[in-house]
């Protein structure tokens, strides 16, 4: 469809702005202004060593929270950008599959205290005498845990679209480009809503780690709130801690109504069925965007645009689009097993010269014992994703399966995974002391505090996504109790379900660097673990012993998921999809 003249725009009644523009541009210009001046303050000149002031006092908190706000709005947008090209490449590519998903399994078992440790150095240089450097460390540290997991749900989503509606796609003649834009990514979207909210809440639980970093035996502390929480914990500030968890609320009040509430409300739109009567989500912004005259004109323009870029079929190229359908190319019988041979081999020479600069580094006898050190992690984190299955999947299929209660609780499951599990740990070593437990039973807990949320988020968006004909089938025969979990609800949101064990999982992993080791000022509590080996070793500067930790990591995190929760994924995505 050809544009109108700028003439003919401009004398549109569409174009007049309404009552609704007068209310949504102020809030327009007010984001603008705050992001601009934020960016600002995250470009001042700045010497390493230098110390930034940072202060407990409650009213720089409205501060803090705006700075932080902006590096997990930064790494958002670089998360939801990695997603699209990465899950994509892994669920279309099949060659490529077999190389990004391990190493996207590597890249989430590394600790967020490997990536500071090896990037940090490297920003910093990038914007010497500038604060962007310190910045950018810290905005991909939050990249580092927003990120798998986003890129996980989509792949899984691409890996499930029912049979029915592919080939409807194929009935219409669409190119493998339009398929993507029309029903695949479509498809994908709310359950990619759901991970990017847990994704966000989630960066709420180490934005500890993020701005308070060292490097070259320096402290760097960014103005933020996650410098604020551990500054009030070193101080042992519980008033402070106070402000703190009321300012971490009021952030994700703010992107609960601004980004998430919106963006569920416009994603229930691609959802696989919708019956008359069912309960819509809403949002007062989305209401207010869609009712603005002259917003909604803007637009409109780079809506048909990206209606052309997405691919809508042009006539005079269907027949072009026909033939696209023609015989694809298939790989020889032997590519599979060369393919494999390749990266066996190349995993083999990885593996020979990490244990040969081990062994020179810290010798042998200690490799063993870091073993062991990982198989008390490993137990650790089999029973609590146990645990929290059982509790969490009830709940999130009750909560799914009941669109006006899923939309109320939202902002309460949000600030639920958001609330940084590291204001708790105090509170654990006072507990752990007063009453002489056991360190290392009851520090396990604190392992799953802020990763148990990728479970119960991802079985609220498969419960949400339930077919409304399959519930009524369910219904007509009679499926009852246990007999209804067995046959319906476990299978339906089986494939949901285990992109948040595995995201969990391997969070729980990372969570054990804070957790095995907790402090309370000058009283510090230690669990015998591989995240506590490795963040004594960060502690101390000792890069070898830090190699080795996070290798170990590794290599238990990639065992757990070929051997169980790979297994699991391809189970659910060839036996277990909507067809």
């Amino acid at each position: 469809m050809p544009l109108p003249p700028t003439r003919a725009i401009f004398a549109s009644p569409e174009f007049r702005p309404n009552a609704w523009d007068a209310a949504l541009v102020p809030l327009i210009f007010l984001l603008l202004t705050l992001l601009a001046y934020g960016g600002s303050q995250m470009t001042t000149p700045y010497d390493v060593g230098t110390q930034l002031p940072l202060s407990l006092d409650p009213a720089n908190l409205p501060y803090y929270l705006l700075r932080s706000a902006l590096r997990m709005a930064a790494a958002l947008a670089c998360s939801l950008l990695f997603t699209l090209v990465y899950a994509t490449l892994a669920a279309k590519v099949k060659p490529l599959e077999k190389i990004l998903i391990p190493i996207l399994d590597i890249l989430q078992s590394i600790p967020i205290l490997g990536f500071l440790s090896i990037t940090v150095t490297g920003f910093i240089a990038l914007f010497p005498g500038n604060l962007l450097g310190v910045e950018c460390a810290a905005i991909f540290a939050i990249f580092t845990s927003q990120a798998w997991n986003m890129a996980f749900s989509l792949y899984g989503s691409l890996q499930t679209v029912p049979n029915d509606l592919i080939e409807a796609s194929k009935v219409f003649h669409l190119s493998p480009w339009q398929r993507f834009w029309r029903l695949e990514l479509p498809w994908a979207v709310p359950g990619l809503v759901w991970n990017t909210m847990m994704s966000v809440s989630g960066g709420w639980f180490f934005v500890v780690a993020s701005e308070a970093i060292s490097v070259s035996g320096q402290n760097i502390m960014l103005p933020g709130v996650g410098s604020y929480i551990a500054l009030a914990i070193a101080d042992k500030n519980l008033g402070a801690i106070g402000w703190a968890i009321l300012t971490v609320l009021a952030g994700i009040l703010i992107y609960d109504q601004l980004m998430f509430r919106p963006l569920v409300a416009w994603a229930d739109k691609f959802k696989f069925d919708y019956m008359p009567g069912e309960q819509i989500p809403e949002s007062w912004l989305l209401t207010l965007m869609q009712r603005a005259r002259f917003f909604g004109f803007l637009v409109a323009l780079p809506s048909r645009l990206w209606d052309r870029f997405t691919g809508l079929i042009p006539r005079r190229r269907e027949g072009m689009f026909i033939r696209l359908h023609g015989p694809v190319f298939t790989p020889p019988a032997w590519f599979d097993p060369a393919w494999n041979t390749v990266l066996l081999a190349a995993a083999g020479i990885a593996l020979v010269k990490v244990a040969l600069f081990v062994h020179a580094s810290v010798g042998m006898a200690e490799v063993g014992r870091v073993l062991l050190y990982g198989l008390a992690t490993t137990l650790r984190v089999s029973v609590l994703i146990a645990l929290a299955s059982v509790i969490w999947v009830p709940i999130g299929v009750w909560i799914g399966t009941r669109p006006r209660i899923a939309q109320n609780l939202q902002a309460v499951a949000q600030f639920l995974a958001a609330f940084p599990a590291n204001l708790m740990f105090p509170v654990a070593v006072m507990l752990i002391v007063h009453f002489h437990l056991n360190v290392d039973v009851w520090t396990s807990p604190l392992m799953i505090l802020g990763t148990q949320w990728y479970i119960l988020f991802n079985v609220i968006a498969g419960a949400s996504a339930l077919p409304q004909d399959l519930k009524d089938a369910a219904g007509t025969l009679g499926l009852k109790g246990w007999l209804r979990w067995k046959r319906f609800i476990l299978p339906a949101i089986f494939p949901s379900y285990i992109t948040g064990a595995i995201t969990a999982s391997g969070g729980s992993w990372n969570a054990s660097i804070v957790s095995e080791l907790v402090s309370w000022g000058n009283t510090q509590l230690e669990a015998v673990g591989l995240g506590s080996y490795i963040a004594k070793a960060t502690a101390d500067g000792d890069f070898p012993r830090i190699a080795l930790g996070i290798a170990v990591m590794c290599l238990f995190v990639m065992a757990f998921n070929r051997l169980l929760w790979r297994r699991l994924y391809t189970l659910a995505a060839d036996r277990l999809r909507l067809s």
